[in-house]
């Protein structure tokens, strides 16, 4: 009988934490399995196409730095491979970088793939990707296309393991394809074998945003507590030729492996159960059955799979202008009124100085989330001893923009008593739309960074 296939999930966005493979790794240890890595949300995409703009040698993923040096040694002293989309707008330097920790960490032998083919930003004309462009008129009269990226499926991936990959690196891919290509890599599924595809695919989005489906993001004391949330063990996945999975965790780690948590990552980002677009499968996760079987084990079967889409996602960036940020806070006896009259003269200022000029204002903790400051949500704040403030506006001129930024600073010495604890920061934005492209005008490439001596 062939081993069953373990792959486990280390980050869920570029951010996660950096020590989170090291029990993965420790608990697949022998067993030839995999290790993915998710770290390439549309705004980490964005951010890394402006860095490979200032610097054609960076590009890639921040978590790269971050988490790989932590994890690659012993991973590949245990025979673990790794899936990762680090290589965000530039897979090939990403590979360069990885090779050179795979030789600190003593393995210069490594072999490590780069998949290409996502980068359209040469195949279209902005005209081309306007008329191509869902939901909305970003696009329109663009006289310039920053990046436009399309989703690739998992084939690549698993073509680079059947290739003796030791660490595969990506840009943008769609999220389950990481775990979909080591899954049609080990079983050799056929790439139009629906039902397994599906199943495939529901084990990478059970895994692609790491800890969520082991408690995090999930806790809410006292209606949906988890043990040891700390120590949060992020998942990993059994999969079996015929298709049926397990979710687990590694052993003495925290966390929870339930039906409840199982369930939520399942819906998760999920609009239509009946027809989860992806590249490589259409699945459908109405009849799914959740089947506990042990502490923190959960089966997954009854996913089913419709032919693939005959066009990819594709997420195009155009400039975006200035975003500029700055806060004030006031505290103590009066604070809030203090903090309104603040907010009242920047709103003043500016009317006279920069109509055109659109911001918000926030009270932080207060009506930071849900909504602007309006005269009501001021009313209803009630006596808070401290208030902070943030002042934000996008424009596409800069001076605009740096212009709230001073009359906030400002506040200091030209505004109400005791405001104190400015903070102000912009950057360069990037907006962004969704294409539909034809599946033909894509072609995926896999090439290893180096050829091993």
């Amino acid at each position: 009988m062939q081993e069953l296939l373990r792959i486990g999930c280390a980050s869920g966005f570029a951010g996660d934490r950096a020590d989170a493979g090291l029990p993965i790794v420790a608990e697949l240890a022998g067993s030839n399995g995999f290790l993915v890595f998710e770290t390439l949300a549309e705004r980490t995409l964005a951010l890394c196409q402006l860095e490979k703009r200032r610097d054609a040698a960076r590009g890639y993923s921040p978590a790269l730095e971050r988490m790989l040096p932590i994890v690659l040694g012993p991973a590949l002293a245990n025979g673990i491979r790794i899936v990762g989309n680090f290589g965000g707008a530039n897979p090939r330097a990403a590979a360069v970088r990885i090779r050179a920790l795979a030789r600190e960490a003593g393995f210069p032998k490594a072999r490590v793939a780069v998949i290409e083919g996502d980068d359209l930003t040469a195949s279209f004309s902005p005209e081309e990707l306007a008329a191509r462009e869902t939901g909305g008129t970003v696009l329109e009269n663009c006289p310039e296309v920053v990046a436009a990226n399309v989703y690739l499926g998992a084939s690549p991936i698993a073509q680079a393991l059947d290739s003796g990959a030791d660490v595969v690196v990506t840009g943008r891919v769609a999220d389950p394809a990481l775990a979909l290509g080591p899954v049609v890599h080990t079983y050799g599924w056929d790439w139009m074998d629906w039902p397994r595809l599906a199943a495939g695919m529901l084990a990478g989005h059970l895994l692609e945003c790491g800890a969520q489906v082991t408690g995090g993001y999930f806790a809410d004391p006292p209606f949906k507590d988890v043990p040891d949330l700390a120590t949060v063990g992020y998942p990993i996945v059994e999969v079996a030729g015929s298709g049926h999975l397990v979710m687990t965790k590694p052993a003495r780690s925290g966390g929870i492996i339930d039906v409840r948590t199982v369930t939520e990552q399942i819906l998760y980002e999920i609009h239509d159960p009946s027809a989860y677009l992806t590249p490589d499968v259409v699945l459908d996760i109405t009849d799914v059955e959740l089947i506990p079987d042990g502490p923190n084990r959960i089966g997954v079967i009854g996913a089913r799979g419709k032919a693939r889409p005959d066009t990819l996602k594709a997420t195009v960036f155009i400039e975006g202008g200035m975003l500029g940020e700055a806060e004030i806070s006031y505290a103590g006896p009066n604070a809030l009124a203090r903090a309104r009259l603040a907010a009242d003269i920047v709103k003043q200022r500016l009317a006279a100085r920069a109509p055109e000029l659109e911001f918000r204002v926030d009270a932080i903790g207060i009506t930071s989330v849900l909504g602007n400051l309006s005269a009501q949500a001021w009313d209803e704040i009630g006596g808070a001893p401290e208030v902070r403030l943030r002042f934000a506006a996008q424009h596409a001129r800069r001076e605009l923009v740096e212009l709230l930024l001073d009359e906030v600073e400002a506040l200091y010495c030209a505004g109400p008593a005791g405001g104190a604890g400015v903070r102000r920061h912009s950057t360069a934005r990037l907006a962004s739309a969704s294409c539909l492209i034809e599946r033909e005008r894509v072609a995926p490439t896999v090439m290893f960074a180096e050829t091993p001596a």
